[in-house]
């Protein structure tokens, strides 16, 4: 797939950058080279709510190029970014020549599909407890740093930022912060959380997960 996409001209964007607004039909399809991008909705109340966050080598949003459906999303970009634009036309007609691409998007979107219905259980049936330890250990899977061998994680993110991505409050999750920094569980820093055994605080959340 990068080897398709690096046709096309690289552009870079900066932290909180808009690359795409809701019910805009998509021009491009993005290919994620560096960087991680927000995609998210916005409440009837104001606040965003984060559908998902992208990684390299990530491309968005397939659902338009294959399917058109309409894009009811905002896409932006998390940290400093570069991709790669194509037009879906062009990006389409390469997934249908290539099967292993096919496959390839296949396995991420179930993959994708998994953990939203995961995350989907945790905030239907969860505590605001539950929900937070649930967010924490995504968020060390797929971006955290192993800062030891001893189970030790870092993560990059905001209080607001957690609030966004598991349905809570700001003020609700530093409240459940603060419970997990007294049992040793976490310990913060500015604009990231060391998690000091990820084990533990996985087994925080029990067998739901």
């Amino acid at each position: 797939m990068s080897r398709f996409f690096s046709k096309y001209p690289s552009y870079d964007y900066g932290k909180g950058d808009v690359l795409m607004l809701a019910n805009e039909d998509p021009k491009y399809i993005y290919y994620l080279i560096r960087g991680q991008v927000r995609e998210y909705d916005i409440s009837s109340k104001g606040d965003e709510i984060v559908v998902n966050v992208f990684k390299p080598p990530a491309f968005f949003p397939m659902s338009w190029a294959v399917a058109r459906i309409p894009n009811r999303y905002f896409f932006e970009a998390a940290t400093k970014v570069a991709v790669h634009k194509a037009p879906p036309e062009d990006a389409f007609e390469f997934i249908k020549k290539n099967p292993d691409v096919m496959l390839d998007l296949l396995t991420r979107l179930y993959s994708g599909m998994d953990g939203m219905r995961r995350r989907m259980a945790h905030l239907m049936g969860g505590n605001a407890k539950n929900r937070l330890l649930f967010e924490l250990v995504i968020e060390c899977r797929r971006f955290g740093e192993q800062v030891g061998d001893d189970g030790s994680y870092e993560i990059r993110i905001s209080e607001t930022e957690l609030g966004a991505r598991s349905g809570l409050t700001r003020e609700t999750v530093s409240r459940e912060i603060q419970e997990l920094k007294a049992l040793g569980l976490v310990k913060v820093g500015h604009n990231s959380l060391k998690i000091n055994d990820l084990d533990a605080l996985e087994k925080q959340l029990g067998s739901d997960l």
